[in-house]
C-alpha cells in the first residue's frame, strides 16, 4: 500500500466524514430540490456553519492521523485517527430535541396570548401585541406571521402558512386550534386556551420522558466506546509487537473492517435512538 494509494483513501474517507456529519444534522426547514442543494455547496454551507474551534480540530485530526502513519508505518491511521476524533464524538452525541423545543415554545405562546384574550382581544389583536414576547424559538416564525397580516391575510391563513414554515406534527395541533377559533370570533377562546395548553403540557412531559429513556443506552455505549478506546491506546503504546500483524496491508484492511463494524453498529443504534418526526396532518394553502 504505497503513499499514493493511503493519501487517496484518506481524502474519500475525510469526504466519507463530512457526508456522514451533514446526514445527522437536522435542517431547520426542507431543503428544497433547486441547484443550491447541490452536494458541494451544501458542504461549504456545512463547513460555513462550524465554528474557528470546530474546524481546527478537523484540520488537526487530519494532520495528526498523517503524522502518525508517517513515524509508525501504520498508513491506516490516516483514516482512523480522524475517524475516532470525528465520526465517534458526532455519532454519540446528543441528537438535536427540535420537536421538544418547538412545542415548548408554542406552549410558552399560547400561555402568553391568554392573558391578553382575557382582556376582550381576538386571537389576531392578540398576536400582533405580544410578537416582541415570542419565545426565541419562535421569533422569526411569529414576525412573519404578523406580517402576513398586516400584509391582509385572514388569521387563519397565516396560522396555516406558520404551520407549514414550523413542519411539525405537534405543531400543527396547537396551531390548528388557534385557526379554528380565530374564525369563531373569540366565542369559547380562553377555554381552547386552557385545554390546549393542558394538552401541550402531557405532550411535553410525553416526549421528554421518551428523549430521557432513549438517552440511556447511547450513556452506556459512550461509556464503553471511552473505556475501549483508552485500553487500546494503552494497549498500542505498551503492547509491544502484540499489534505487529496489523502493520501488513492484510491486517491494515482487517484493522479497517473491525474499525467500519463498529461504526455501523454506532449508526444504527444512533438511528434507533432518534425518533423519526410524526407525520403531519395539517396543510396550508398553496
Amino acid at each position: 500500500m504505497g503513499p499514493v494509494i493511503a493519501g487517496s483513501l484518506g481524502a474519500l474517507f475525510a469526504l466519507g466524514v463530512l457526508l456522514l456529519v451533514a446526514g445527522l444534522r437536522r435542517s431547520e426547514r426542507p431543503l428544497s430540490t433547486g441547484p443550491s442543494t447541490s452536494l458541494w455547496r451544501r458542504l461549504n454551507n456545512l463547513w460555513a456553519s462550524w465554528s474557528s474551534i470546530r474546524k481546527l480540530w478537523v484540520v488537526a485530526s487530519f494532520v495528526v492521523g498523517l503524522l502518525v502513519a508517517v513515524t509508525t508505518g501504520w498508513l491506516i491511521a490516516i483514516v482512523l485517527v480522524p475517524a475516532a476524533s470525528l465520526g465517534i464524538p458526532a455519532l454519540l452525541s446528543e441528537p438535536p430535541q427540535r420537536e421538544i423545543a418547538t412545542l415548548a415554545g408554542l406552549d410558552r405562546w399560547v400561555r402568553l396570548l391568554a392573558p391578553s384574550i382575557a382582556t376582550g382581544k381576538s386571537i389576531r389583536d392578540a398576536i400582533v401585541s405580544t410578537r416582541a414576547q415570542a419565545p426565541a424559538v419562535l421569533s422569526t416564525p411569529v414576525t412573519r406571521l404578523v406580517t402576513r397580516i398586516d400584509q391582509g391575510w385572514t388569521t387563519k391563513e397565516a396560522l396555516l402558512a406558520m404551520a407549514d414554515e414550523l413542519s411539525s406534527a405537534d405543531a400543527d395541533a396547537v396551531l390548528a386550534a388557534l385557526a379554528i377559533s380565530s374564525t369563531k370570533g373569540g366565542v369559547g377562546t380562553r377555554t381552547t386556551l386552557t385545554a390546549l395548553s393542558e394538552n401541550t403540557q402531557e405532550r411535553l412531559h410525553a416526549l421528554r420522558e421518551i428523549s430521557s429513556e432513549r438517552a440511556k443506552p447511547r450513556a452506556v455505549v459512550r461509556q464503553v466506546t471511552i473505556i475501549t478506546l483508552i485500553v487500546l491506546g494503552g494497549s498500542i503504546l505498551l503492547g509491544g509487537n502484540f499489534f505487529e500483524p496489523y502493520r501488513s496491508p492484510l491486517g491494515q484492511v482487517l484493522a479497517v473492517g473491525l474499525a467500519a463494524s463498529y461504526v455501523g453498529a454506532l449508526v444504527m443504534l444512533r438511528r434507533r435512538t432518534t425518533p423519526a418526526p410524526a407525520a403531519r396532518f395539517l396543510r396550508g394553502s398553496p
